[in-house]
C-alpha cells in the first residue's frame, strides 16, 4: 500500500540529553529498556505475559482500578468474565511493555510482518485539497507501537503529556522522532495548530481524565466521563477535519490498524456534543478489543455530583 505524501515541518530534536547525578538511575533503566528492546520478539512476548502477571499480583490497587472499570463498564459479564478480562488485560499490558521499548529504542520489523492496514484511502480523502487531519485514538497497550507501524504509510505528528524526569522525557521523545514527524507537547498548542493548517497530521489519545484541558462530562459506556474537548478545539481553530484511528494486537500474534472514515460535520457548534462522537468513536474501539484498553486509568475518578467515590 502506498504511503502518504510528508509534510515538511521542523523536527523538534535538537535539545541536549540532560545529564547529572540525579539523571543517572533513569539513564540506568533506558539502558537496560533498549537493551530488552532488541531481544528476539517471540521472547518479548512470553516474558510479556510473565511481567503481566507480576504486576496483576503486585499492583493491587491498580488491578482494583481494573476490576471497578471493568465492572462498571461491562455490567452484563458475570463476575468471573470480569475477572478473566481484568487477567487478560495485565498480560496484554505486559507484552505492551515491550513494544513500547521496541518502538521507541528496537526494530519493528517483526511487527510488519502480517500486518493488516486498513482504510488508508478514507486519510487520503480527508487530506484533499491539503487539509490537517487529526487522528484520534484511545489509551491501548498497543499505542506506541500501532503509532510507529502506522507511520510507515503517513507522516503523524503526536501530542503528548511529557514526563516529569528529565532523562526519561528527552530519551522518550527522541526514540518517537525516530518515525514520527514531529512531537508536540500539550502546551505547544500554537506550533501544533501550524502545522494541521499546513495540511500535517496529527495523532493523539484523547480518552483519559487530566487536570490540565477545557473538559466536560459526556458518556462513556453509559457513564459520566470528564472528557478532554481538545479534539473540538484543535479541528474548530485550525479547520482540520477528525479521523478515528482503532489498533489492535491479533490473536495470531499480527496487527491490524484500522482508519475510519472523516467524522461528518465536524466540529460543530457544540464542544460537548463533539466530544461525546469522539470518546463514542474510542468507546467502539474498546469494545472490540477490550483487553488491550488501559483498564488501570482511573477513567471516572470525577463525577458530575463531585464525589468521585466510584474507586473506593
Amino acid at each position: 500500500m502506498a504511503k502518504l505524501d510528508h509534510v515538511e515541518s521542523p523536527r523538534n530534536d535538537n535539545d541536549p540529553a540532560p545529564k547529572g547525578l540525579r539523571q543517572w538511575p533513569a539513564w540506568l533503566g533506558i539502558g537496560l529498556a533498549a537493551l530488552l528492546a532488541r531481544l528476539p520478539w517471540p521472547l518479548q512476548r512470553g516474558l510479556g505475559r510473565l511481567v503481566g502477571r507480576f504486576l496483576h499480583a503486585l499492583l493491587r490497587d491498580r488491578r482494583h482500578v481494573a476490576e471497578r472499570n471493568i465492572a462498571l463498564c461491562f455490567p452484563e459479564l458475570d463476575a468471573a468474565q470480569q475477572a478473566s478480562l481484568v487477567y487478560r488485560s495485565f498480560s496484554e499490558l505486559g507484552i505492551g511493555l515491550f513494544e513500547f521499548a521496541r518502538a521507541w529504542w528496537g526494530s519493528a520489523e517483526p511487527m510488519r510482518r502480517g500486518l493488516r492496514m486498513e482504510g488508508l484511502e478514507h486519510l487520503e480523502a480527508a487530506r484533499a485539497g491539503g487539509r490537517g487531519v487529526i487522528v484520534i485514538s484511545g489509551h491501548f497497550t498497543t499505542l506506541e507501537i500501532s503509532a510507529r507501524l502506522m507511520c510507515d504509510y503517513a507522516p503523524l505528528a503526536g501530542m503528548y503529556r511529557p514526563h516529569d524526569q528529565g532523562a526519561m522525557e528527552w530519551a522518550v521523545k527522541h526514540g518517537r522522532l525516530r518515525y514520527a514527524a514531529q512531537m508536540f507537547t500539550r502546551e505547544e498548542l500554537r506550533p501544533a495548530l501550524k502545522h494541521l493548517k499546513q495540511g500535517g497530521l496529527l495523532w493523539f489519545a484523547p480518552d483519559q481524565d487530566t487536570r490540565r484541558g477545557d473538559s466536560v462530562f459526556v458518556p462513556f459506556f453509559g457513564l459520566p466521563a470528564y472528557s478532554l474537548t481538545s479534539t473540538h478545539q484543535l479541528s474548530r481553530l485550525s479547520g482540520a477535519s477528525v479521523i478515528a484511528f482503532a489498533h489492535e494486537r491479533r490473536a495470531d500474534g499480527g496487527y491490524t490498524l484500522r482508519l475510519s472514515p472523516a467524522f461528518e460535520n465536524f466540529p460543530s457548534k457544540d464542544a460537548t456534543a463533539d466530544t461525546a462522537r469522539v470518546m463514542a468513536a474510542i468507546e467502539a474501539m474498546v469494545r472490540k478489543a477490550p483487553a488491550q484498553y488501559l483498564w488501570i486509568h482511573r477513567r471516572f475518578k470525577r463525577q458530575p455530583d463531585g464525589r468521585g467515590k466510584l474507586y473506593e
